[in-house]
């Protein structure tokens, strides 16, 4: 089906972009696989690309030549959407880092894909503006949170990635450069192309230039940890503090064990482990009273009889700081140094809908034999969990996880829920999508014909 790559089209890449092109053993490990591991395949060809134009050029001799091609930002993905199950040639676009321009006057900013995500939110901070989507991941690239449709813990306020997203410059695989949206806050000039983009995985085109919207940066930020004695009671309080109109920009939820796992990884103490669950909510504002009024009227609603919880520990210093969002941040890498293997459920189902799932995944642990870790977003209801190896055998651990995957899926589509909240499908979980939702994926199907005809880009993703 597809060209295998001769020295001749490397000769034309080198051409394109001389001294950023590898071949073969030349390519580095990490560029086999993404940030989970478990699906590998090495590109024939990694090129670092610069440009719009040098992204066209590649792109329109790939296609006519059909040879496949994948875009990689950090390799931070869970789904191995990265990685070149193909062959063919990799998109490296890291080093198309520039942030090239601030507009004050529009409250937008212009970036190139390979921004990392914490550079962008450094400098837009540092001019007194705010960036709000904010996965957990911060050294993802700005053109792989536009690819995945990336959230993060202050979506329960403030969105996801593609609420930010005010215009697009891609690349189509025929070379064809297009201009998508721009700066007007409103457009309703026919199809939405930009929008379909966004979250496509780079299946239809090549990003290159984003302009992102910004808010004014809130002057406050309080947290507050909240201890409760069960799961049910922590997960079960979620749609109250929703109710109560105090706004929280994050709602999270955390399990003992979880915390245990940080801790480790970290070497740093919590500020409070002795519970079995834990709610971490984020308030932001401009003036103390008003956050004041925002996190008693959450710490009534939580230590009330009806709800149950232990303590309200206010999270205002420093250290606490850094302490409690440290160990938040760090729980992925936690809990894969805590086994010897793992993949990721990343369902997203109602908010009334968090506890019963989560303590579903209780369930699924005891009938499967697998160790289920879990923590996520209960505020908009996507869930980060884990299935983890451990010591179990090669083929038991495939059996395991199979049917792990099946029950999570199948009890996720039974509460109206959804195969991924943030991560995206990649490859590993195609079959997930294709079996909740077949009228969409066989549509989607038809939409990647039209955009990627001879089906270069990214190929065997997604649909």
């Amino acid at each position: 089906m597809y060209k295998t790559v001769t020295p001749e089209d490397c000769a034309y890449f080198k051409s394109i972009a001389p001294g950023r092109v590898w071949v073969g053993d030349e390519i580095a490990e990490d560029y086999h696989h993404d940030e989970l591991g478990g699906i590998t395949r090495a590109p024939d060809v990694r090129i670092q690309v610069l440009s719009t134009e040098e992204v066209s050029a590649i792109l329109a001799y790939c296609n006519r030549e059909r040879i496949p091609v994948v875009v990689r930002g950090s390799g931070t993905g869970l789904v191995g959407a990265a990685v070149a199950l193909e062959g063919g040639v990799m998109l490296d676009t890291t080093a198309m880092n520039r942030i090239l321009e601030l507009d004050p006057d529009n409250l937008t900013v212009t970036v190139e894909p390979g921004v990392l995500l914490m550079e962008l939110a450094a400098y837009v901070e540092g001019k007194g503006f705010f960036y709000p989507p904010d996965p957990g991941e911060k050294s993802a690239t700005i053109g792989g949170n536009i690819s995945t449709n990336a959230g993060g813990m202050r979506a329960v306020k403030y969105g996801v990635t593609r609420d930010y997203v005010r215009g697009l410059t891609a690349v189509l695989p025929d070379g064809t450069v297009l201009e998508l949206g721009g700066k007007v806050v409103k457009n309703s000039s026919g199809y939405d192309l930009k929008h379909l983009l966004i979250g496509s995985e780079g299946t239809l085109a090549v990003i290159t230039r984003a302009v992102l919207k910004l808010l004014p940066l809130p002057s406050r930020v309080v947290s507050l940890l909240i201890p409760f004695p069960s799961i049910e009671a922590a997960i079960g309080t979620v749609p109250e503090i929703v109710r109560s109109k105090t706004a929280p920009t994050a709602i999270e939820f955390m399990e003992r064990e979880t915390i245990l796992f940080a801790e480790s990884y970290l070497g740093k103490k919590f500020p409070d482990r002795a519970s079995p669950a834990y709610l971490l909510l984020t308030f932001d504002g401009e003036s103390a009273e008003e956050l004041e009024r925002q996190c008693e009227t959450a710490a009534k609603l939580c230590l009330s009889p009806e709800r149950g919880a232990l303590d309200v520990l206010i999270v205002d210093t420093k250290e606490r700081r850094d302490s409690v969002w440290g160990a938040r941040g760090t729980f992925l890498e936690a809990i894969r140094a805590s086994t010897t293997e793992m993949d990721e459920c990343d369902v997203v189902v109602p908010r009334d809908r968090v506890a019963e799932f989560v303590l579903y995944t209780h369930e699924v642990a005891r009938l499967t034999g697998l160790r289920i870790p879990s923590f996520g977003h209960a505020g908009d209801g996507n869930l980060h969990v884990y299935l983890c190896r451990d010591e179990m055998p090669e083929d038991a651990w495939k059996e395991a996880l199979a049917e792990g995957f099946r029950l999570l899926y199948t009890k996720a589509a039974a509460l109206a829920g959804q195969v991924s909240g943030e991560h995206g499908i990649g490859y590993a979980k195609r079959k997930y999508l294709a079996s909740q939702h077949p009228a969409q994926v066989s549509l989607m199907r038809k939409i990647k014909a039209v955009f990627d005809p001879h089906n270069i880009l990214n190929p065997g993703k997604v649909v």
